[in-house]
């Protein structure tokens, strides 16, 4: 670190020892400028000469008060303004005390507003430059005359271009802050909302595959002694369940993982492509499930594509969970204008049994359905069905707001017209 610097970081520090020294500084210039004499009797000249006891006596008052210039500027600016005009009108050559008139009017400047600048360096000027011009021994036109007036026009104009500039590098300190702190806000929204969406995904994944394995533990149970061969297709449903419980459970969890960590499967998220899978899945643990689609060759984003197929997936959970074994479920994915409407319908207790006892404390599944619905800005309407049964439908746009407005803005550039 330099002198200079190691300087500025002792005197930023310790200020009151700042102000001392510069107010030491300004008595040594005004008083080695009033050794000197520019009007000699042969014209200009510089010989010396010895100022008067009032001169010394109003240079040391007016240095003094600069010692105090950061705590009431204003204060010091009246008792430097003081005594620069007693020595404009009595000194006979006059000692430069108006330097510290300078100094003081350059410190009002730097610690107020703009306004309150205007003004008192206007009266200052007219006070200090009219007393030098009127009263003052020499004549209006003097050269030391029209140096007060630009002196303090530069003291006022220094200080103002300071509080200028230490206004405008904090306001770039304070936007950097409040980005800061906006760029944190915004990562923990997003931590929220990537944890939230895991939420869901594993609930989804363990609801469905639990809910199979379950029916088809029971079936095993039911029929292992009359049907030995039954009992095994269905543990080998359990396992077949289980194995791709694990392997949904292991690619999910494996977005948490940290940079050192293994790398995450690369299996893509499920989507309606396998939607016939879904259903096989649940024709197998005994659930009556009819598909109907009308949205071949439809490309859905990959965001509405997994919500789709996962209100399905919870939907169809929810039937064998808890309308009965002999229940059955219709399930439709229709193309209508700009949306994907799905939709799955039951017919409750088909045969009168009743439904297994739902889980204490209620789920999940609906609610999660819901979550989806709205991050994709779709529409979810669920509720039981007249006679019977209960129905969920959900309608998802095909195309999100981004690709519409990228659509609009390419039909307006090849048209030519505005909209």
């Amino acid at each position: 670190m330099s002198t200079l610097a190691k300087a500025r970081c002792v005197f930023g520090a310790h200020p009151s020892a700042m102000d001392t020294a510069l107010a030491v500084a300004v008595l040594i210039c005004m008083v080695a400028g009033s050794f000197v004499d520019p009007h000699g009797p042969e014209g200009v000249n510089w010989s010396l000469r010895t100022p008067d006891a009032l001169s010394l006596a109003l240079m040391t008052a007016g240095a003094a008060a600069l010692a105090f210039r950061r705590r009431a500027p204003m204060a010091v600016l009246a008792v430097t303004g003081g005594v620069s005009v007693v020595e404009s009108v009595t000194g006979d050559p006059r000692a430069p005390v108006v330097m510290a008139a300078v100094i003081a009017l350059y410190t009002v400047a730097a610690s107020t507003d703009r306004p309150t600048t205007w003004r008192v360096g206007l009266l200052t000027m007219t006070v200090l430059t009219g007393a030098a011009m009127l009263a003052g021994p020499l004549p209006w036109y003097a050269q030391e005359n029209l140096a007060v007036f630009a002196w303090t026009g530069i003291g006022a104009t220094a200080g103002d271009a300071v509080r200028s500039r230490r206004a405008f590098v904090q306001a770039i300190r304070d936007r950097a802050e409040k980005a800061e702190r906006t760029r944190e806000e915004e990562a923990r929204r997003r931590v929220a909302e990537e944890r939230l969406r895991i939420a869901r995904d594993l609930h989804d994944v363990v609801a469905h595959h639990i809910a199979l394995v379950n029916v088809q533990a029971g079936v095993a149970s039911h029929v292992m002694d009359k049907r030995p061969d039954q009992a095994k297709e269905a543990l080998a449903h359990v396992r077949e369940a289980s194995r791709s419980a694990l392997d949904e459970l292991r690619a999910t969890v494996g977005l948490l993982r940290q940079s050192g960590d293994p790398e995450a499967p690369t299996e893509p998220a499920p989507g309606l492509a396998r939607l016939d899978e879904l259903v096989g899945t649940f024709q197998h643990a005994g659930l009556r499930v009819e598909l109907a689609r009308t949205d071949q060759g439809t490309e859905l984003p990959a965001a509405v594509d997994l919500a789709a197929y996962r209100i399905i997936q919870e939907a169809l959970t929810n039937v064998q969970k808890h309308a009965g074994r002999q229940a059955k479920a219709e399930v439709s994915v229709v193309r209508v204008g700009p949306d994907i409407e799905v939709t799955v319908l039951d017919d409750g207790l088909a045969d009168g049994e009743a439904p297994d006892a739902p889980a204490e404390g209620g789920g999940h599944g609906l609610l999660g359905m819901r979550e989806r619905v709205t991050a994709v800005r779709g529409t979810l309407t669920t509720g039981p069905r007249y006679g019977g049964g209960f129905r969920v439908h959900a309608i998802l746009p095909v195309k999100s707001r981004t690709d519409a407005a990228t659509e609009a803005t390419e039909a307006i550039e090849a048209t030519g017209d505005p909209v």
